[in-house]
């Protein structure tokens, strides 16, 4: 079973996911299975078998929670001396040479990764493309979309 790297943030929110789907959804199903089997014939019981299927659904997620819990290699870059690197967990600004936007990315695992909040996976292509390179220095990423130019404004461990 292969440790997969995960930042403080993430773990706690998955964690917090894990609460609630223990906690709260797991015995609103329970009742709503129990609900519908009050209407009598399964077989035909619509209600019965979309609370069913909820049911599958949230246990699955727990499972999975739990083995990415179990996996967790968590890492605190706020305790790593910053040397200018891009690394796991860091927070990277860039200028995209192509049309002068400015962006930032914070570089984390599979399970957080989100690009609307700016939450780069490390093995995407830009986040390959960046790990590894330091501040001030010009990388060249090829993306699904074409190729890509950055240069690195700085990096910061927060």
């Amino acid at each position: 079973m292969d440790k997969e790297p995960i930042t403080i943030n993430g773990l706690e929110k998955i964690k917090d996911e894990l609460v609630f789907l223990k906690e709260k959804k797991r015995p609103e199903i329970v009742a709503a299975i129990s609900e519908a089997r009050s209407h009598g014939d399964l077989k035909e019981n619509a209600e019965y078998h979309a609370a069913k299927e909820q049911q599958s659904h949230n246990e699955g997620r727990i499972q999975e929670i739990e083995s990415i819990i179990a996996r967790a290699n968590v890492i605190d870059v706020t305790k790593i001396n910053n040397d200018g690197k891009v690394i796991f967990g860091s927070t990277v600004y860039l200028q995209n040479l192509d049309n002068n936007e400015k962006i930032e990315y914070k570089i984390v695992g599979k399970d957080e990764a989100d690009l609307k909040q700016k939450l780069l996976f490390f093995k995407s292509p830009i986040g390959k493309g960046l790990i590894g390179k330091n501040k001030g220095d010009l990388v060249e990423v090829t993306t699904p979309a074409g190729i890509k130019n950055f240069e690195i404004i700085d990096v910061k461990y927060i």
